[in-house]
């Protein structure tokens, strides 16, 4: 009797225990922090913004200026007879015309005609010739130039009366009033944009001896204007 007492006095302790909250399987404080460990959040790293690529500028385009250019512009003619017993001398004023073709920096070609209509002392002077135009650019907007070549010249009116086809000559200078601007495009070849030979608008002022012969009077113009470049 007394064993089976102490027996249930055993089993109601137990259960008491039990009641009270007793865990047989409780982690322990070490299984807690490999859990914490396990559930820590591992740090990203920050993402990298994209840094945009600078866009490069469109390529220029080529302009292509063909050489040729033409001319307009004012003749004023200058005539001294050199006839024994003559001392005639006569101006003139009138129109002159030029067309002509830069194959490079340095050489070209050129035919220009003279027509004096607004005579002074009675005289007029007709003149037609074609050139070889050695030149030299001088600046980015002066060009000098020089022409040599074949002319036909005529006279009317009361001065002495001439019939020539002679050598001819001249010196003159160009002088470019475009802009070269590098946004516009670049010039195909490397004379054009120097010295008057790029594309546009420009003026010119020369001299030309008309007739250059032993015993032909003194033929000389003096004319200035305004040239195209294409």
């Amino acid at each position: 009797m007394k064993k089976i007492n102490i027996s249930l006095i055993v089993l109601l302790a137990m259960g008491n225990l039990a009641y009270a909250g007793g865990d047989f399987s409780s982690t322990t404080a070490y299984e807690d922090e490999d859990t914490m460990l396990a559930e820590e959040v591992v740090p990203q790293a920050p993402a990298v913004q994209a840094i945009p690529l600078p866009i490069p500028p469109p390529p220029l385009e080529d302009i292509n200026p063909n050489g040729l250019y033409v001319g307009l512009g004012l003749s004023i003619a200058d005539f001294k007879c050199n006839c024994v017993n003559c001392n005639d001398e006569d101006k003139t004023m009138g129109l002159m015309g030029r067309v002509g073709y830069d194959f490079n920096q340095y050489v070209g070609v050129e035919a220009r005609g003279i027509k004096t209509n607004w005579k002074v002392d009675g005289g007029k002077v007709e003149h037609f010739g074609a050139f070889v135009k050695p030149m030299y650019p001088v600046s980015e907007d002066i060009n000098a130039y020089a022409l040599a070549g074949y002319g036909k010249t005529t006279t009317q009116g009361y001065l002495q009366h001439i019939n020539s086809n002679a050598f001819a000559w001249g010196l003159g200078l160009e002088y470019d009033l475009e802009s070269d601007e590098s946004k516009v495009g670049k010039y195909n070849r490397d004379f054009d944009g120097y010295g008057d030979q790029e594309g546009g608008f420009g003026l010119f002022a020369d001299y030309e001896r008309l007739i250059q012969k032993s015993g032909s009077p003194d033929l000389d113009t003096f004319n200035i204007g305004v040239t195209y470049d294409f």
